[in-house]
């Protein structure tokens, strides 16, 4: 049985879906196989950060949970254990079947190692609903002080739901700037009150991997790519340093 993991964040521009496609990329590198799925309707952009926004590909609502989800979902064209589920371009966020999503989840376990959900920004339906069956939560912030309070608020939201296993991933770090304000990794793990999963530095391979239509994990090796790779490894519970001098 496989396990479902929210991706979410409790604000815009964290980069939280760059990282989600980012990690599902990295799993996929290390022999799982992994099934993303975008819950952010009308504003779906998964697709363009795994570098598949020319795959055909259906919208999770249009997904048959009663039939093997490998058959329906998108194949990545160069990660081949990794697939995709958009979320609906049109359809309003009420309209969607919530008993049957929770039965796409429940196929995706038994057919994936992974399941990845990138949820909408925010704490509204689809946050909530990503979260409420999800074995474990990634939150992203971005390395700011105001999105790191909005990060604090966020996973005190996260606990009053009974999510204990909630990893916090930190995006966009500037060493230097954060040299500059004498914080360390601590600091930042005390300020939001959770444990770290990694740190992901600034790096213009993300925005540029996107534009050229390539994977970030196959346009680099290094930065943010690396960084990403790091924290797959610790998901399986691998031994991997959390990739940032703070």
């Amino acid at each position: 049985m496989g396990e479902a993991i929210a991706v979410l964040s409790g604000k815009g521009g964290t980069g939280k879906t760059s990282a989600c496609a980012a990690l599902g990329c990295a799993l996929s590198e290390l022999g799982k196989s992994v099934l993303c799925v975008d819950l952010d309707v009308g504003l779906r952009n998964l697709d363009i950060a795994l570098a598949m926004a020319d795959e055909p590909a259906i919208a999770f609502s249009e997904a048959d949970p009663d039939s093997p989800l490998a058959l329906q979902a998108a194949r990545h064209p160069r990660f081949g254990n990794l697939y995709l589920l958009t979320a609906p371009a049109f359809d309003p966020a009420e309209g969607i079947d919530e008993a049957a999503f929770l039965r796409l989840l429940a196929r995706g376990r038994e057919e994936f190692d992974f399941v990845l959900l990138d949820a909408p920004a925010g704490l509204g339906e689809f946050f909530r609903l990503a979260a409420r069956d999800a074995g474990r939560v990634l939150l992203v912030s971005g390395a700011d002080p105001a999105s790191l309070r909005d990060a604090s608020r966020t996973a005190e939201v996260l606990e009053l739901m009974g999510k204990t296993r909630v990893r916090l991933i930190v995006n966009r770090v500037n060493e230097k700037l954060y040299g500059k304000m004498n914080l360390t990794v601590d600091d930042v793990m005390d300020g939001v009150g959770l444990p770290l999963l990694g740190v992901i530095p600034e790096d213009r391979n993300v925005p540029l991997s996107a534009a050229f239509g390539v994977p970030l994990l196959l346009r680099s090796r290094r930065g943010a790519a690396a960084a990403c790779r790091r924290m797959a490894r610790r998901l399986l519970g691998l031994r991997a340093p959390l990739a940032a001098r703070l």
